[in-house]
């Protein structure tokens, strides 16, 4: 049996992630940004619970949404310790831990940088990842709390995965963050890959999920720090990338 993942919009630009697992039916949602669209969109897949919210940071629309879900669903809420600055949490989760959804076991990733207790969930059986606002497609979150030092460090997690990885990330930022990879040079494989991109939202498509090939072929927030040679050159190379693209 496998996990399956239903990706819809919510909120002006986030995207919101229903989880089912097929062998138990055991139903969980990455984040809560926006109880109305998320409980649409049960409703539309035909399902009538909610068991569980899996957070990955304490921002509003990441979390905003746990109490009025939990209401509804009497769902249980797991997520990093940060959380609770907004909204309630009933499990804490840390890096290292593992979260079974039925028989689909998410291993817990530590992608502080964004916040700094940003988590990830990662099913390796399935090869996705649930990576929030830590890589978009063509990008990656901004450093609010953390450092380059660790936010290089969660991207380098991200970039040993395998490279057929899934990324779901949980933004539509692709188009602003095609424009600031361009401004840096081109190749022909971006060159292919922002075709594709432009195409696909002129026809009101999304560009998520990517694949972890497809982010260090073309993403420069992988692709240029990856050229130095050793972690602190990387992540100093980083950390100049995500101040110019701040200024963008």
């Amino acid at each position: 049996m496998s996990l399956k993942v239903d990706t819809f919009p919510a909120l002006k630009d986030n995207y919101g992630f229903i989880l089912r697992d097929e062998a138990t039916g055991r139903i969980a949602i990455i984040d809560a940004p926006e109880p109305r669209a998320i409980s649409e969109r049960l409703s539309a897949l035909g399902l009538d619970r909610l068991d569980y919210i899996l957070n990955t940071h304490w921002h509003p629309d990441h979390a905003g949404g746990n109490a009025l879900l939990k209401k509804r669903y009497g769902a249980e809420i797991f997520g990093p310790r940060e959380v609770t600055r907004i909204a309630p949490l009933d499990h804490v989760l840390a890096p290292g831990d593992v979260f079974r959804l039925g028989e689909t076991a998410l291993e817990v990733i530590d992608l502080g940088g964004h916040t700094l207790g940003h988590i990830g969930y990662y099913d390796r059986a399935g090869g996705q990842a649930f990576v929030a606002d830590t890589i978009f497609p063509l990008g990656c979150g901004r450093l609010f709390e953390g450092t380059p030092q660790q936010m290089w460090g969660a991207l380098q997690r991200i970039t040993t995965l395998p490279d057929e990885t899934i990324l779901y990330s949980a933004h539509e930022y692709t188009l602003s963050n095609l424009k600031f990879a361009e401004s840096l040079g081109s190749d022909a494989a971006l060159e292919a890959r922002a075709k594709v991109i432009r195409e696909k939202r002129e026809r009101g498509e999304a560009t998520v999920p990517s694949t972890v090939a497809e982010e260090k072929a073309t993403n420069p927030f992988l692709v240029y720090p990856l050229r130095e040679t050793d972690f602190a050159a990387q992540a100093a190379k980083f950390g100049e990338l995500r101040k110019a693209k701040d200024q963008f």
